[in-house]
């Protein structure tokens, strides 16, 4: 009777009532199920990204467009990121959604608390070539450590010579960086390996590891800005 459904937002208000009812469409066989080939863009409010979300989105194998519209609120110990998954989590949601253009989880916050790290990031520009836009949190404590382990990383090494996203802009919003003078090369050579075309971060300003981050990978990528 109606064509098939192929976008779906949500307010704050109704959020958990929608996602309940989309968990119902898991084994279901009515033509409400269909869903899960049509449904290309979704965007929904929820109060955290968990693994039991994650793997609900999973069903919807032709997603383009994923948006959750959610933030942390506060920060320095005052509230708990809502963000919980982790770099396993990660791969496989992209490895089911790989048509995924833009991937926004949320707003990286400044809790630096969550369970991922950057080596989330390969497995979204291997399985998702033609991501366009990327919001996601991601723990920057140990961030040249973290960078330096991904070539040794077992579970990594498959993806290692396969193709990578043409990403542009990172968002890193609120997310905190700090290190040494020799980690910026790491830094700034690991974003590089895992977005070859990354140009720029977005909401860096005020952030100077950040930004001079985004000042040496510009340099090097040789873009006028």
């Amino acid at each position: 009777m109606f064509p098939p459904l192929t976008e779906f937002a949500v307010g704050a208000d109704g959020a958990r009532e929608w996602v309940s009812l989309l968990e119902r469409l898991e084994n279901h066989v009515a033509p409400l199920s269909k869903v899960k080939e049509s449904l290309t863009s979704l965007s929904l409010p929820i109060p955290t990204v968990d693994a039991s979300f994650a793997s609900l989105i999973q069903s919807f194998r032709n997603m383009v467009n994923l948006k959750i519209d959610v933030s942390c609120r506060g920060g320095g110990g005052e509230a708990q990121c809502i963000f919980k998954l982790n770099n396993d989590h990660v791969t496989k949601l992209v490895m089911a959604l790989p048509q995924l253009e833009f991937l926004l989880l949320g707003r990286p916050c400044s809790n630096n608390t969550c369970a991922t790290t950057v080596a989330c990031l390969l497995p979204i520009s291997v399985h998702c070539v033609g991501l366009q836009e990327l919001k996601i949190h991601f723990n920057a404590t140990n961030i040249v450590d973290d960078f330096k382990n991904i070539p040794d990383d077992s579970r990594l090494r498959d993806l290692r010579p396969l193709p990578r996203c043409r990403l542009v802009r990172l968002d890193i919003h609120e997310m905190p960086l700090n290190f040494d003078e020799p980690g910026f090369e790491t830094v700034v050579t690991g974003m590089i390996d895992i977005f070859p075309s990354l140009e720029l971060y977005e909401g860096v300003e005020g952030n100077f590891d950040w930004e001079e981050v985004s000042e040496r990978l510009t340099e090097l990528q040789g873009v006028d800005v």
